[in-house]
């Protein structure tokens, strides 16, 4: 399997190379796609802002866990959790409002993010 943008295609040689490796059961993909593609990736992630340690929390929000139970498991206060919350909450642009259920729509992000 193969792709090369057109440009690539234009430079016999390199058409040639990639000919011959996909022939011998190879892959060629254009290095120019990788890195636009590895780009736009970091461009969207909507998570990127997020710690480690706040991962963890959306991770086990994510399970279902209760505040307590995200403090138990990862032996920290309850206010900690808390101030974790609320900080992904604002890193996610997630404004209280009444009509959405903020810890809801983080979890749905950070599914969605993987």
């Amino acid at each position: 399997m193969g792709y090369l943008l057109k440009d690539s295609v234009s430079d016999l040689d390199e058409l040639v190379d990639a000919l011959t490796r996909i022939a011998e059961g190879g892959t060629v993909l254009d290095s120019r796609l990788v890195v636009e593609l590895l780009e736009q990736r970091r461009q969207t992630d909507p998570l990127e802002a997020i710690t480690p340690r706040e991962r963890e929390v959306l991770a086990l929000m994510a399970e279902g866990r209760s505040n307590d139970g995200i403090a138990k498991t990862l032996w920290v206060t309850k206010g900690a959790v808390e101030k974790h919350i609320k900080s992904i909450f604002g890193k996610l642009d997630l404004p209280t409002t009444t009509d959405d259920h903020r810890r809801v729509l983080a979890v749905v992000t950070f599914l969605n993010a993987r």
